[in-house]
């Protein structure tokens, strides 16, 4: 049996929509203030998609991105793995209209669900499948229209997210320790916490079911705040000590940008405040693309260099959540 082969990220890259909406914006559309949001959140503004534009659009354009950034071109794919919770549709996967629409003829895809952790859960399992040989190079997208799903009525809700896309090419790497182990875990029978009810088997699209807004996002905002910080910090905790390293060997900790308090409570509980990554006051929580935007970001603007030690950690609907340990290698 061969060994498993070193894994890194070759390239990243992101894209949001043109338009902005800020929280002053917001104001003429529900009860709410820019000061409220804020200092709730950290949250100043979101991008807003297009209405021509979808789940794999926004996909294809951070897909694009990572491939120039990995100076390789779309038909040296394999695998095309898409983390959503806002797909184009029920079925064919958005991955199959990415892959059309960048031209990776040799890729195989899919979609894969894991709400605001999927990015994670996505590069994790396209690593595996590098690491055993069954794949040489693999595409990996989180990408989401979050504004398709929102009650707009709903200031609960509403101000919390925006659209977006990012992505990262991985491959097999014969220097450094590349992606490394991770830690993931989930809890379903906290699901009722954040969902969106209907449109599916369980209460398919009706009158009645569009009557009552099921088609939109519904959360029990202080429940899963309470969670996140748990089981992110936790979970950061466990994959610092599987691969033997310690939170000051850490160059950068990127968590998923869902709000600000959530990542200020984490950075305390893990005393890293100085080195945690954020940039939920210009993006809002983008679900699976909060995480894949911020790495790009943080690669981009120089926050992180080769041979530095990242950790990412994430949290979602499921409840799902989960952290890994990277080794940047670019």
């Amino acid at each position: 049996m061969e060994p498993k082969r070193t894994v890194s990220i070759i390239g990243t890259g992101s894209y949001v929509p043109e338009k902005v909406l800020t929280n002053h914006d917001l104001e003429e559309m529900v009860d709410t203030s820019d000061e409220w949001i804020h200092s709730r959140t950290g949250m100043r503004e979101r991008h807003i998609a297009a209405e021509n534009q979808a789940a794999s659009d926004l996909g294809a354009e951070a897909a694009q991105k990572a491939l120039a950034d990995a100076g390789i071109r779309a038909d040296e794919i394999d695998l095309i793995v898409v983390a959503t919770l806002s797909p184009d549709m029920f079925f064919p996967s958005t991955a199959c209209f990415v892959q059309e629409k960048i031209g990776a003829k040799n890729a195989y895809c899919y979609d894969l669900g894991a709400a605001c952790s999927g990015f994670l859960y996505a590069l994790d399992n396209a690593k595996n499948q590098i690491a055993s040989g069954a794949v040489e190079t693999a595409l990996v997208i989180g990408t989401e229209k979050m504004s398709a799903f929102l009650d707009w009525e709903d200031r609960t809700t509403c101000i919390l997210f925006g659209d977006g896309a990012g992505a990262a090419v991985l491959r097999a790497s014969d220097e450094g320790r590349g992606i490394m182990k991770s830690v993931m875990g989930s809890d379903g029978s906290l699901a009722e916490l954040l969902q969106t009810p209907g449109g599916g088997s369980r209460n398919p699209m009706t009158h009645g079911m569009l009557d009552q807004k099921q088609q939109f996002l519904r959360m029990q905002g202080r429940d899963v705040f309470k969670h996140a910080v748990t089981r992110m910090t936790e979970s950061v905790v466990q994959a610092l000590e599987k691969n033997g390293v310690s939170a000051d060997e850490v160059k950068c900790f990127i968590p998923h940008q869902a709000n600000i308090r959530i990542i200020d409570a984490i950075a305390k509980r893990l005393k890293v405040a100085d080195r945690m990554y954020t940039n939920v006051d210009k993006y809002a929580n983008t679900s699976s693309a909060a995480l894949a935007i911020a790495l790009d970001e943080a690669v981009k603007d120089g926050t992180i260099a080769k041979g530095d030690l990242v950790v990412l950690t994430v949290f979602g609907g499921g409840f799902t959540w989960g952290a890994n340990v990277l080794e940047w290698g670019k």
